[in-house]
């Protein structure tokens, strides 16, 4: 397909898809004050973050309708705006924690007016069931666990009902701010053991459906494909209330639908905008836009080690001189974020993550490396995108396609629906060359680097498998970043990241959300999932 037909069918699908279903969706006066409603354009495919291919925007009902034992605090930006603060870690369902002089054990002191929606005690005895759980289920939530040296049951102990002990081999910087992300939250036991079968022990059909939690919110309604509601627990003790009573989250497909949604006011809030959309809404006035940098966050073009072109490092290399950097960082981030491309040859100099890599368009270069490995000629190899993320992902792909036909690559264009693209991409691992957006949760760049490229874990979607990668993450993950050996393993893992180049970097993003004048509260979370819960509504 032509980059000009592709762009005009993909607006008419936006504009005729995403208006069809608004009577359906859509309120027919204007939300009241205790009832915030959120578009966004991702699809929520299940409930429970432990079960395996759960995608991205589920994640935020383990925000709004769990607790954890701790929580990050919140910083004010200079713009103003509340983001996150990776370096402060606060109670949440503990009242406070001490560390054994050795560091290998942490003891927790729950909350005693702690309960959950239900109105029963949370206790020790769920706080171990549900990281019990965590590390068993396997997938994504087992290995960010892993990430924290959170391993296996036998680490957990009851010491009483208010007293919860983890022992741990060694210390690490990361396991108490792996207890503040979303993946550990507490469930209430009692409930799902009552929906648990001999065949699934952990209530995971259960939970997929319906929640259990001491959150700020339950899950009135879900309604997948659409929208899911969620009511305010009168019962959260982890904080001060929330204002709203009532959390819509609407699900519009279409970019172009969600803006006019929040230019007329017929929604409060539009969450992660794509960037032309925060650029013009800025320049208008016609909403409140808050954009706020993701951390140790970068888009690439991921080129699979399992496919047989791109085993070969010098093709990866070929690619990385045929992507147009430039043009794509207007057509597709509208010069919004920070360029990973272009940077100085030869050894890093700093430890800084994300910095740009080496690599700049140079189609000559390209060429002769292609040569070079055997594929003068070029060969044919699919490029993925998924829907969800279409609003960069497309124009970024049509570029890369057209530029990669300069030097013999032919890249169809394939599009998969946002709800099955976690599974294709990470757990079958089976897309070729794709669009990727891979974030770490934890601010260190070992950490990133622990997902992105050591073999097996999920965000790893090129199937890349360097022994010297994995020596280099395993001794830096728990290390403290004041050890003299830090910076030259970090170093060493950058300069090996730019030479085999199985993740092409494109550019560092920014999330944007727009919002009525009457929204008040909104903070940037590392997890890109909105936040019910500071939310007002004036």
């Amino acid at each position: 397909m032509q980059r000009r037909e592709f762009l005009k069918s993909t607006a008419i699908v936006a504009l005729g898809g995403g208006l069809l279903p608004l009577t359906r969706v859509l309120p027919a006066v204007a939300a009241p004050a205790d009832t915030i409603v959120v578009a966004m354009g991702a699809t929520i495919n299940s409930l429970d973050l432990h079960r395996q291919g759960t995608n991205r925007a589920s994640y935020q009902v383990a925000i709004n309708a769990y607790d954890r034992l701790v929580k990050f605090g919140t910083k004010t930006l200079p713009d103003g705006s509340v983001s996150y603060d990776s370096s402060v870690i606060e109670p949440d369902l503990a009242e406070s924690w001490a560390e054994a002089d050795d560091g290998k054990s942490l003891v927790f002191k729950l909350r005693p007016n702690a309960v959950f929606s239900d109105g029963t005690p949370v206790t020790a005895q769920d706080v171990k069931w549900s990281l019990d759980r965590a590390v068993s289920l396997g997938g994504f939530p087992t290995t960010q666990m892993k990430a924290g040296l959170l391993e296996k049951p036998e680490q957990f102990e009851v010491v009483d009902d208010r007293t919860f002990k983890i022992h741990l081999l060694r210390p690490s910087k990361l396991t108490l701010p792996d207890l503040a992300v979303p993946i550990p939250f507490i469930i209430n036991s009692k409930v799902a053991k009552a929906h648990a079968t001999a065949e699934d022990p952990w209530a995971t059909e259960y939970l997929h459906r319906n929640v259990a939690g001491s959150g700020a919110f339950t899950v009135e309604r879900w309604e997948p494909g659409q929208q899911l509601v969620y009511a305010r627990n009168d019962k959260w003790t982890s904080g001060t209330l929330p204002q709203a009573r009532r959390v819509i989250m609407r699900e519009i497909p279409s970019a172009a639908t969600r803006r006019a949604l929040i230019e007329r006011g017929d929604v409060d809030l539009v969450y992660n905008i794509p960037e032309k959309d925060a650029k013009e809404l800025k320049a208008s006035g016609k909403a409140k836009v808050v954009s706020t940098p993701i951390e140790n966050c970068i888009y690439v073009l991921g080129l699979n080690d399992k496919f047989e072109p791109f085993k070969n490092k010098k093709v990866r290399q070929a690619i990385a001189y045929a992507v147009p950097y430039e043009a794509i960082f207007k057509a597709a981030a509208y010069d919004t974020g920070v360029p990973m491309w272009g940077g100085a040859e030869g050894p890093v100099a700093s430890i800084a993550w994300p910095q740009p890599s080496p690599y700049r368009l140079d189609l000559d270069k390209a060429k002769a490396l292609m040569a070079e490995a055997g594929y003068a000629d070029g060969f044919t190899a699919p490029l993925y995108i998924n829907l969800d993320l279409a609003s960069w992902m497309e124009p970024t792909a049509l570029l890369i396609q057209e530029s990669l036909a300069k030097i013999g690559i032919k890249a169809p264009i394939e599009k998969i629906p946002g709800a099955n693209w976690r599974t294709a991409v990470s757990v079958e691992r089976r897309l070729e060359m794709h669009l990727e957006d891979f974030g770490g949760w934890l601010n260190y760049p070992d950490y990133y680097f622990f997902w992105a490229y050591m073999p097996g874990t999920i965000f790893n979607t090129s199937n890349y498998n360097n022994p010297e990668v994995v020596k280099l993450v395993n001794a830096t993950l728990d290390m403290p970043v004041s050890d003299p050996a830090y910076a030259p393993n970090i170093k060493r893992l950058i300069d090996i990241a730019f030479d085999d180049m199985p993740r092409v970097p494109l550019w560092q993003p920014a999330l944007s959300s727009a919002m009525t004048p009457k929204i008040g509260g909104y903070e940037y979370w590392f997890h890109r999932q909105p936040d019910a819960r500071p939310l007002t509504k004036s």
